[in-house]
């Protein structure tokens, strides 16, 4: 199974307008991070869906969960296509090229056109749920608050900062870089994490840090 679902222009139209949601400045941004490879790889199947916790690959999804998970991603797959030949029409009727044809901002403003355009649900996910990358505690279409709820606009910025800020496992964040923008160094490795010789409790606030101990001790 290919590790990829967008063609190569639906592909760098992703990556455009990824570049204008976070853009690149004095610091780098979307591009540079490789927030594309994310949901490309993340729209290819699910094969991707939750790191081991040592680091060393991807659970492999079976029965009802695989289903579960195949059903969102071809909801996801299906927004992605049809807004991204949305794009293409608005950009088209305005200016008479495609989205990654534009100027930086004709880009904007079509995408701020797009955002003006929709439902008003939700813009993105609650940050908690945006930064995780695309895991959740919950089970696939049975969560209150999920990606395929958001419109593609709304989508494609929740992905957008997934794959800056997501660990580098899930194909984001390349070279670490949505950390090192936030000036956040995070673990060598999930692994790390895993047997507990990497934390973040001392970057919680004053008091999570005790709750966060008190809740894994009572595990």
């Amino acid at each position: 199974m290919s590790d990829t679902f967008l063609n190569p222009h639906q592909r760098a139209t992703v990556e455009a307008a990824m570049a204008r949601i976070i853009p690149t400045d004095d610091t780098p941004g979307a591009r540079e991070a490789g927030c594309v490879d994310f949901v490309d790889r993340y729209l290819s199947g699910i094969g991707y869906i939750f790191a081991k916790p040592d680091g060393s690959g991807f659970e492999v999804l079976e029965g009802a969960s695989a289903k579960a998970w195949m059903q969102r991603v071809e909801i996801m797959r299906e927004r992605y296509v049809a807004g991204l030949l949305d794009l293409d029409a608005r950009a088209q009727e305005r200016f008479s090229a495609n989205f990654v044809a534009l100027a930086p901002q004709q880009q904007d403003d079509i995408l701020h056109e797009l955002e003006q355009a929709g439902t008003g649900a939700p813009t993105t996910l609650a940050v908690n749920d945006a930064l995780a990358g695309p895991v959740s505690p919950q089970p696939a279409l049975q969560q209150t608050s999920t990606e395929v709820d958001l419109d593609f606009l709304p989508l494609l910025v929740t992905h957008t900062r997934q794959g800056f800020y997501a660990d580098p496992i899930y194909g984001g964040n390349r070279n670490r870089i949505g950390w090192r923008v936030i000036g956040f160094p995070g673990p060598a490795s999930l692994k790390d994490v895993h047997t507990g010789r990497y934390t973040t409790l001392q970057y919680f606030a004053d008091g999570e840090a005790e709750k966060v101990r008190e809740f894994h001790d009572g595990l």
